[in-house]
């Protein structure tokens, strides 16, 4: 089964083309897989931005290890002008990060 991290932020739903545009050139480095991201689905929902990453295995300790990347700090810095905090007392990625509270999975059998 693939490891799911959801981001939950706040987002100008007028600014979803140029955030895309943001994640497709980040995407095309080597960044993604520094982390260990296999797919990344990024939605909106008015104001509310989703980032759905999917992944082999928990990206969080690769995700700490790259955060001084020359990658990761331009791709925070542009999207930092279009992206905001869901919570105002954010400090770190994680507390971005939902908290799976159920999960169903049909039986493949």
């Amino acid at each position: 089964m693939q490891h799911r991290s959801l981001i939950v932020a706040r987002m100008d739903p007028a600014k979803a083309d140029e955030v895309a545009e943001i994640w497709a050139e980040s995407d095309a480095t080597e960044l993604p897989y520094m982390v260990g991201v296999s797919r990344r689905t990024v939605l909106r929902f008015h104001e509310l931005y989703f980032q759905l990453i999917e992944a082999d295995h928990d990206i969080t300790p690769d995700l700490y290890k790259v955060r001084g990347h020359p990658l990761f700090a331009d791709v925070n810095k542009k999207l930092a002008q279009h992206i905001r905090p869901y919570d105002p007392n954010w400090k770190e990625p994680k507390d971005a990060m939902a908290i799976p509270f159920y999960v169903w999975e049909a039986d493949r059998a």
